[in-house]
């Protein structure tokens, strides 16, 4: 999702020059492949959006596939970025890196400040080590890596499986089956009462051009909208644009994860830049998206 929404945007801003690469054509995780490739491309600017990723069940599920993943990914991309001189790198983190009990909005400050949340701490600490990493080959190569830190996204290209998805997009999938079948009630994970904030890839993808491009950028950057909803509420906007009419019911068993997490965006804003999608206007282009893969 976010890779293609990258591609999309340097494509409209005129850029043809672009080296890319499936997972089935390159296996980040295989050290070999990933050195033959930048020996042979040399690529000048990077961005390292490719991770393993999923939502709280995914997460609980395969601790060690998301913890060993994206390590391999992250120290493959980085090191072979710095041994064939890339100008430029970008790491693409997520704003589950901050603790759980932060201050909120959640400002780069908060990192190493306290306790992970314990759903995602795996795929966390290995984005941590990737900040890190990209902060310690800056200083001791010089090289212009920096780390920005999205909140969570949504939009074309989306994972829409319940198993391994986002909140957003299972929603999406969960509604528009419920309406198909004509369900009196739907049951949804948790209480509701968690505060989330979402972008659409397609502001994010503008934003990581944007900063890509600048003549200084911070070495740790927040990528949001500043802006937060609770999940109840984004139910009951999903089920809206969807066209489900049936009751929404929480399973209070099931977790809730980090009872808040919105981004200070101060850092962003000072730099010139703010998205521009709305949720409502985000949820109708991804559900249409959706309905486009075949529902």
């Amino acid at each position: 999702m976010v890779g293609s929404a990258i591609v999309r945007r340097l494509h409209s801003a005129g850029m043809r020059n672009l080296v890319l690469r499936t997972h089935a054509e390159l296996d980040l995780c295989d050290a070999v492949a990933v050195a033959s490739f930048f020996a042979s491309e040399k690529p000048d600017i990077v961005f390292l959006a490719a991770a393993k990723v999923g939502g709280i069940l995914a997460n609980q599920q395969h601790k060690g596939a998301f913890i060993r993943e994206n390590l391999l990914i992250q120290t493959h991309v980085i090191h072979e970025s710095m041994r064939v001189g890339v100008q430029r790198l970008v790491f693409l983190g997520s704003s589950c890196i901050y603790p759980k009990f932060a201050p909120q909005p959640l400002s780069e400050e908060s990192l190493l400040t306290g306790k992970l949340e314990e759903t995602n701490d795996a795929y966390a600490i290995a984005k941590i080590a990737g900040i890190a990493m990209c902060r310690a080959y800056a200083a001791q190569y010089g090289a212009s890596f920096f780390s920005v830190m999205p909140t969570n996204l949504y939009g074309p290209g989306d994972n829409y499986h319940l198993e391994t998805s986002h909140v957003l997009p299972a929603m999406i999938r969960k509604f528009h089956e419920a309406k198909t079948k004509q369900l009196p009630q739907m049951l949804l994970w948790g209480s509701g009462t968690p505060m989330r904030e979402f972008l659409h890839v397609d502001d994010l993808a503008e934003a990581v051009c944007y900063l890509m491009f600048l003549a200084e950028v911070p070495d740790l950057i927040n990528i949001g909208t500043g802006k937060d909803i609770s999940i109840q509420h984004l139910a009951t906007l999903v089920a809206q644009i969807v066209g489900y009419t049936g009751t929404i019911l929480w399973d209070r068993e099931k977790p809730d994860g980090t009872p808040r997490k919105c981004l200070d965006i101060g850092r962003l804003k000072a730099l010139g830049w703010q998205p521009r999608i709305g949720l409502s206007e985000g949820i109708w282009s991804t559900y249409n998206d959706f309905l486009r893969q075949g529902g």
